[in-house]
C-alpha cells in the first residue's frame, strides 16, 4: 500500500521530531545537573574524609606511641615482677590491652576511611567523564534543533520532491516506537526491579539499625551496596546498548570486540570473534547497521537458546561484507514460529535495506547459524 502524505502531514512530522529532540536536549541537561550536584556533594564529602583520615593518623600514631610506652612498662613490670603487687601488675596490664584494642579499632576505622576516599575519588573521576560528555551531547543536539529550525522548509521541499522516502521516514518511527518499548521492558524488568528491591532494603536497614547489632546493621549495608551496584551496572548496560560511543570512535570491529567482552562478562557465555579480511573503517551506515543485526543475534541467543558458546565472524571482502553469528544452542524449529520470533522482522529490514541476504539455518537441538550477505565496495 503507497503511503502519500501531504505537506501539512510532514511539517507535522519535522515539528514532532523537533519536539523529540528538544524534550531529548533537556533531559541531557537535566542528568548533567543532576551529575554535577552529586559531584558537589561528594567533593564536600572528600574533603570531610581527608580531614578524617589526617585525624586518625595523627591519633593512630599517638595511639601507638603510647602503646610502645605501655608495652616497655608491661615488660619492665614483668620483669621485676617481685617488686609490683599483683594490683599493679594487673593494671599495668589491662591499661596495654586497653590501648591496645583501640589502637586495632582505630586502624581498622582509618583503613575504612581510607577506602571510602578511594571510592569517592573514582566516582568523581567517573562524574568528570560523563559530565563532559553530557555537555557535549547538550551542545551536539542544540546544534541539531537550531539546524532543523532554521531549514525546516528546506527540509520540506525536500521530502517532497522525494515522496518514495515518505515510506522510510514512517518505517523509522516505527523502529523508534519498538526500540521504545523494548527500552520500556528491559528498564522494567532490570533498573526498576532491582531499585524496588533496594527500596525494600533500605526499609530492611532501618528496622535492623532499631533492633540489629552492629554486625547485622553491617551485613545489611554490604547487602543493599551490592545491589546499588548492580543497578548500576544494569543501568549502564542499557545505555550501552542504546547507542555504544565506541561505534562513532573507533568504528565497527573494535565496538564488537567490546561487545563480546560484555556478553561473557555479564552473561557468563564464551563468545569467540574472528575477523577475515583487512579491518577498516566502514561507511557509518554500514557499521551501524551491522552491528545492530550482530546485536540483536547475540541476543537473541542470550534470551532464547541456552547456548554456552558464541561465534561471531565477520568477513570483509573487496564486493561484500559477510557477518555470521553462530551458537550451539537448543535452536528451533522454523515452521513453528511466528514471523516476529526473535526480532527477525527488524532483522530482516535491516539487511533488504543495505540489499543484502539473510539467511538462517537452525533445528531443534542443532544450534542457529545467522548469516548476513550485504554488497559492500571496498575503496
Amino acid at each position: 500500500m503507497t503511503i502519500r502524505l501531504s505537506s501539512q502531514a510532514i511539517d507535522n512530522i519535522v515539528e514532532n521530531v523537533m519536539q523529540m529532540v528538544n524534550q531529548s536536549k533537556d533531559e541531557v541537561f537535566e542528568m548533567t545537573e543532576e551529575g554535577r550536584k552529586e559531584y558537589e556533594y561528594l567533593s564536600g564529602e572528600l574533603e570531610s574524609t581527608k580531614k578524617k583520615v589526617k585525624e586518625y593518623i595523627k591519633n593512630g600514631d599517638q595511639l601507638e606511641n603510647e602503646v610502645k610506652n605501655h608495652r616497655k612498662k608491661l615488660a619492665a613490670v614483668s620483669r621485676d615482677f617481685m617488686k609490683y603487687s599483683e594490683e599493679e601488675v594487673r593494671k599495668v596490664y589491662e591499661k596495654t590491652h586497653d590501648l591496645q584494642t583501640k589502637l586495632v579499632i582505630m586502624r581498622e576505622e582509618e583503613k575504612l576511611l581510607r577506602k571510602r576516599r578511594d571510592e569517592i575519588e573514582l566516582r568523581l573521576t567517573n562524574l568528570t567523564h560523563i559530565l563532559q560528555r553530557g555537555e557535549e551531547l547538550t551542545a551536539k543536539m542544540t546544534v541539531i534543533f537550531n539546524f532543523m529550525m532554521d531549514d525546516m522548509k528546506q527540509v520540506n521541499e525536500m521530502i517532497e520532491d522525494a515522496r518514495e522516502k515518505q515510506e522510510f521516514g514512517l518505517k523509522i518511527i516505527e523502529a523508534q516506537e519498538e526500540e521504545r518499548k523494548k527500552l520500556s521492558r528491559e528498564i522494567h524488568d532490570g533498573p526498576a526491579q532491582m531499585l524496588a528491591n533496594v527500596l525494600l532494603r533500605s526499609d530492611i536497614l532501618d528496622y535492623v539499625i532499631k533492633k540489629g547489632s552492629p554486625e547485622e546493621v553491617s551485613k545489611e549495608i554490604k547487602s543493599l551496596r551490592k545491589n546499588v551496584r548492580a543497578s548500576l551496572q544494569e543501568v549502564r548496560r542499557i545505555i550501552y546498548d542504546l547507542r555504544p560511543m565506541a561505534l562513532d570512535d573507533l568504528g565497527l570491529i573494535p565496538t564488537i570486540r567490546k561487545y563480546v567482552d560484555r556478553l561473557t562478562e555479564y552473561h557468563n557465555i564464551h563468545v569467540d570473534f574472528i575477523v577475515f579480511g583487512k579491518e577498516k573503517r566502514l561507511d557509518s551506515k554500514y557499521e551501524v547497521a551491522l552491528f545492530r543485526l550482530m546485536q540483536e543475534a547475540a541476543q537473541n541467543v542470550i534470551k532464547h537458546s541456552e547456548a554456552t558458546t558464541i561465534k561471531v565472524k565477520l568477513e570483509i571482502l573487496k564486493d561484500r561484507l559477510i557477518l555470521i553469528v553462530a551458537d550451539n544452542g537448543k535452536g528451533f524449529n522454523p515452521e513453528e514460529k511466528s514471523d516476529n520470533s526473535f526480532g527477525l522482522i527488524g532483522m530482516k529490514e535491516r539487511v533488504e535495506m543495505l540489499d543484502g541476504k539473510l539467511e538462517i539455518v537452525t533445528g531443534e537441538g542443532k544450534g542457529t547459524t545467522v548469516t548476513i550477505n550485504v554488497p559492500y565496495s571496498l575503496t
